[in-house]
């Protein structure tokens, strides 16, 4: 198991100046030679100048010792670090830093060549994620975007990656389009697509004549979503009776809720995303006490927190932190107590740092040359491990095939919420979605 060197803050840059000046008269001076204090980490780590990877803007570790006399791997992080999807984005950075870390034993160098990263808030507006990527690309030269929180940003980036000619891991957007017809050969993606949470959703509830109404935010999330959802379940010859869309930032569904009950279906299946979540109106409304059973994909921690009216719900579970039994896990969930103050590993950052280890494998394939047609030959088809277990970035879309939970919700003593619990695991062959990007041949 890879150990960890926990990372430097930053100084200010005249005190480094005067230490430096004092280090080198100080060694001059000293007839025994002997070396300064230790930076406590491996040979060739650079130190981490950005302090919490929660601070938008910065950068991971800061300029540092570069490997074999070769420029630092610049990686660009962009994520939602404020808005209504602030904690995605911190899930996934600090997954980013921890995958890091792991993938390379510590040491933040690949191949003799340092690692550094560079974090900027997108502030979920995709007008503003196409301007701090264009900041990544062309003043911090990064050689890898990674990112983003939001569907809409993520595509709206997406254009800049083939620009640019720079591999952009898509990590935790999840809008099928992105891998779809939007799609260019610039693009990864370590976190899952919507198909791939229609297959598992529709598994769980999808039978011959059942009645389902969905209900999702209005955008390229939840339209994504619901579309793959629909072509899932109607495969399992289930009837989808009622869809409802509200505004991504409405707080009151009195009136998307009012008509799903008047289709009376056996099942809702929701997809849903951010703080504004409509599980305490759907129980002040009585909806299951009509006969409606909800399905969901089970959410991170705080939103688990709002969904007591679930327990004994099934449906699925993109990672809880006792899901996985693997060791990549079991390092994730040790290490981030350890430097969060025992802070559990949610929703997102298993694709931080999936994202991160993908990035660090391709590396070491092509011997730390950033060359983007090296990199993308080294990454179709690429395995690697993660805290989910072996993903595969598919070679035809570059979409990224994983392991997702199908799962029951119940009461655990000891916490305020109900948790996922496993009913079984879907592999990545069983969820594995359409290829939808019509890709043309030796593109």
């Amino acid at each position: 198991m890879f150990k960890h060197h926990a990372p430097f803050r930053r100084m200010p840059r005249m005190f480094v100046f005067a230490l430096l000046a004092f280090i080198l008269l100080a060694v001059s001076a000293c007839a025994s030679g002997g070396a300064g204090p230790g930076n406590g980490g491996a040979s060739g780590q650079t130190a981490n100048g950005g302090g919490s990877v929660e601070d938008k803007g910065k950068e991971g570790p800061a300029e540092g010792v570069e490997g074999a006399g070769q420029p630092p791997i610049r990686i660009g992080v962009l994520a939602s670090m404020t808005g209504a999807l602030e904690s995605y984005g911190k899930q996934s950075t600090r997954g980013f830093e921890l995958g890091i870390d792991y993938a390379t034993g510590g040491t933040r160098t690949v191949a003799g060549r340092s690692i550094e990263f560079i974090i900027e808030d997108t502030e979920t507006k995709p007008d503003v994620a196409v301007k701090k990527a264009t900041k990544l690309l062309e003043t911090d030269k990064v050689d890898f975007l990674v990112g983003s929180s939001s569907s809409g940003d993520t595509l709206a980036v997406l254009p800049l990656a083939e620009e640019y000619e720079k591999v952009m891991v898509v990590e935790p957007a999840v809008a099928d389009s992105i891998t779809g017809e939007l799609w260019n050969r610039y693009v990864f993606r370590t976190a899952r697509n919507s198909s791939q949470d229609a297959v598992a959703g529709a598994a769980a509830i999808a039978k011959p004549g059942v009645k389902i109404a969905t209900f999702a935010p209005d955008g390229a999330f939840g339209r994504d979503g619901i579309a793959a959802f629909i072509e899932a379940a109607e495969k399992l010859r289930a009837v989808i009776v009622e869809e409802q869309y509200a505004d991504a930032a409405a707080t009151d569904f009195t009136a998307n809720i009012q008509k799903i009950v008047s289709a009376k279906p056996d099942y809702l299946f929701i997809v849903w995303a951010g703080a504004n979540t409509p599980w305490k109106q759907l129980q002040d409304m009585k909806v299951r006490e009509q006969g409606i059973k909800i399905s969901t994909g089970a959410p991170d921690i705080a939103a688990l927190k709002t969904m007591h009216e679930l327990e004994g719900m099934e449906g699925f579970s993109v990672y809880y932190y006792t899901l996985p039994d693997n060791e990549v896990n079991q390092w994730l969930v040790e290490e981030h107590q350890k430097r969060f103050n025992s802070d559990l590993p949610d929703l997102f950052t298993p694709g931080g740092m999936s994202a991160a280890i993908a990035i660090v494998e391709a590396l070491k394939k092509t011997g730390g040359e950033a060359d983007t047609d090296k990199l993308i030959a080294a990454m179709e088809g690429m395995s690697f491990e993660s805290p989910k277990g072996t993903m595969t970035f598919r070679a035809e879309d570059h979409q990224a095939l994983q392991t997702i939970y199908a799962v029951t919700l119940k009461k655990r003593d000891g916490l305020d919420y109900p948790e996922p619990v496993l009913i079984r695991e879907l592999s990545p062959e069983e969820t594995a979605p359409p290829i939808r990007n019509k890709r043309q041949p030796g593109r």
